[in-house]
């Protein structure tokens, strides 16, 4: 048994039914442990939240770094940093549904170490939104705001796309970054504006 299986289950087990409702029990359950032997691998629930958190951030900050460190315009960044952030959501969602809706669950000493993580990966999204206003391809704004509604819309995808349904991840991640970029008004009328 790896800390890993661990994790990937308490993660699946954190999705349906809530960190605070799932007990010890049943995560050795689901990976055939005694409850006792369980504690030989984790210390504690808290223990296994942190590190379900920790490898998700981890996951996304590496992407978003080689992102950022690539030789494509902004506006491709941008276009590759949805489709990437898209994608990590909707493949394992197990993972983003527990970093997304279950950090509030960290104690307090925990919950430091999160939030510097948190803000690393944010300060990248803002690092490629600086750097396309630098260059002149995106409009000046606040990037700290833009950041936020970037990664909002794209968080509240957990609640309602389905991947049985009738649109694709790929194509989902294309039309926010064409609101993004394009907005909402047609050409002329932003010809007219």
């Amino acid at each position: 048994m790896q800390r890993s299986d661990i994790i990937h289950a308490a993660a699946q087990i954190f999705r349906h039914k809530g960190f605070h409702a799932t007990s010890m029990q049943e995560i050795a359950d689901a990976v055939k442990l005694q409850k006792s032997s369980l504690y030989h691998h984790v210390p504690s629930k808290q223990d296994i939240l942190r590190a379900i958190l920790d490898h998700a951030l981890d996951l996304l900050i590496s992407d978003m770094q080689a992102v950022i460190e690539s030789d494509l315009p902004p506006e491709e960044k941008l276009r590759r940093a949805v489709h990437v952030y898209v994608d990590r959501l909707t493949e394992d969602a197990d993972l983003a549904t527990v970093l997304l809706m279950e950090h509030r669950s960290l104690e307090p000493k925990l919950k430091k170490g999160h939030i510097k993580r948190r803000d690393r990966y944010e300060t990248l999204w803002r690092q490629l939104i600086e750097e396309g206003m630098q260059q002149n391809a995106f409009r000046k704004m606040n990037p700290k705001v833009a950041g936020f509604a970037l990664l909002g819309v794209q968080n509240w995808m957990l609640t309602w796309f389905r991947s049985d349904g009738g649109m694709r991840a790929v194509d989902l991640a294309d039309q926010f970054v064409d609101m993004f970029l394009n907005g909402f008004l047609t050409p002329e009328e932003k010809a007219d504006a």
